[in-house]
């Protein structure tokens, strides 16, 4: 029975606090004096109650945009996002930041933070990356704009990772162009991809599928263009042995080099 009785006492005091603290808030809301709603606004984000916080801060933003408050409401409200995890709301309000507080020293955090943004909301490899390229292009833009700042190692090794997402994805794309024997663009976007990241850890195997799709596409070619095309997979057979005269794929390659000299008469 006292178990009960102490549980029933501690749910009536959380509900006592849950409503007192939601009729404050309402307050806060239907509240004309906008000194007042800034201050709340602030207590909410320091109690980490985002939510709460992003509201007001809707609010009253317009209001105090031109006044001495309004570099730090903005960076509070992008900050009340991004720890609401709402990355892109949070990319938005620093980039409002940077461009209309030019003399803030909230700037220099607020333009690393627009690049970070972009990082967390950067998807995996095979899905579409406008946000991998805003982030590279963003954290480019912060070492230009920000050469000493301590962020900038930073967005240097984040710039290399994104980078690397970049080129995988351009394997991929290749490789399905390639794997559905869609030769003409798999030699375009295979060109590309070892043109763009010629770093790429699939190097080799990206110029061994280059290779053969040269050489796939002059065997399925009609006889006017095959000697052209024979001899562009044996060009493209030497660029591959010279840079690895012991590779994996040494059979394949060695098979496509005597076909396209038989067929070439050499």
């Amino acid at each position: 029975m006292q178990k009960n009785s102490l549980l029933t006492i501690f749910l009536v005091a959380v509900s006592t606090l849950i409503i007192v603290s939601c009729s404050e808030y309402e307050k806060v809301l239907k509240s004309n004096d906008y000194d007042f709603k800034y201050r709340k606004a602030v207590q909410y984000y320091e109690k980490k109650d985002y939510a709460r916080a992003i509201t007001i801060f809707e609010q009253i933003v317009s209001y105090f945009r031109a006044s001495t408050k309004g570099d730090s409401l903005m960076y509070l409200f992008a900050q009340s996002y991004y720890g609401d995890e709402d990355y892109t709301m949070a990319g938005f309000y620093f980039k409002e930041l940077s461009d209309n507080y030019a003399r803030s020293p909230f700037v220099e955090e607020a333009d690393y933070m627009v690049g970070y943004c972009y990082y967390l909301v950067s998807p995996r490899a095979n899905l579409d990356q406008e946000n991998t390229n805003l982030a590279v292009a963003a954290f480019q833009k912060f070492i230009y704009k920000h050469p000493s700042s301590k962020y900038t190692p930073e967005c240097k090794r984040l710039i290399k990772e994104l980078q690397d997402k970049l080129a995988e994805k351009a394997y991929l794309n290749a490789k399905l162009y390639y794997d559905l024997k869609y030769y003409k663009a798999a030699i375009i976007a295979l060109n590309n991809c070892l043109t763009q990241y010629p770093e790429s850890s699939h190097r080799e195997k990206l110029m061994f599928m280059l290779l053969d799709a040269k050489y796939e596409l002059a065997l399925n070619s009609i006889t006017e263009k095959q000697k052209e095309r024979f001899q562009n997979a044996l060009d493209e057979y030497y660029s591959y042995v010279a840079e690895y005269p012991k590779g994996q794929y040494d059979k394949q390659v060695t098979k496509i080099f005597n076909k396209a000299k038989e067929v070439l008469g050499l």
